[in-house]
């Protein structure tokens, strides 16, 4: 009997998401700042004038110092935020990461309701988070379907951003499933 697409997903997440609960923060913590150096390496990083970024949970590679690195050299920096008026998350503007930032719907940092929404068309690099990412760029995210809304809103690279235990051979994917234009591991850039 076949499996169906929402069994192995299912079977993926819990697969993917045990390899990286078995890295050591050590390791975690390493694995980002190598994976932030090989993004300030690339094109795409260079030529953006605004980058959405997100920020991580504890077992997602953390970009975060980029995001200080972007807001004192001039980049605009966004992150996604929930508007509750349409039940989805949007492009917001940050210029301060400390100050601007409060805890979200889901318990996430996103901009506080000060700072101003950015229209998607503004954006020329997104990287995002996932649970994990194929070679061919396609993306499992945690199953609510929030990024994928968010992506088919905004302009610009979509970039994932995982660790090499969150690269797999093959994912199974759906209609509203959104694929990356690149993905980004601590050794790994993969252009699509």
């Amino acid at each position: 009997m076949r499996r169906s697409r929402t069994d192995r997903k299912a079977e993926i997440r819990a697969r993917v998401r045990a390899l990286v609960k078995a890295m050591s923060p050590e390791q975690r913590a390493a694995d980002s700042v190598r994976a932030c150096s090989r993004l300030k390496a690339q094109r795409a990083w260079e030529e953006a004038a605004t980058v959405l970024f997100y920020a991580p949970l504890p077992d997602e590679l953390d970009l975060w110092p980029l995001v200080l690195e972007a807001l004192s050299s001039g980049q605009r920096v966004a992150l996604p935020r929930y508007d509750k008026a349409t039940g989805t998350y949007a492009p917001s503007l940050i210029e301060n990461a400390g100050g601007d930032l409060v805890a979200g719907m889901l318990g996430i940092r996103e901009p506080g309701p000060q700072c101003p929404w950015l229209r998607g068309e503004q954006i020329d690099l997104v990287m995002v988070p996932g649970v994990a990412f194929d070679a061919g760029g396609r993306r499992l995210g945690r199953g609510k379907g929030f990024y994928d809304r968010l992506l088919r809103t905004v302009g610009g690279t979509k970039c994932g951003a995982g660790f090499d235990q969150q690269i797999v051979a093959d994912l199974p994917v759906e209609p509203h499933d959104f694929s990356m234009d690149c993905v980004l591991t601590p050794t790994r850039w993969i252009v699509l």
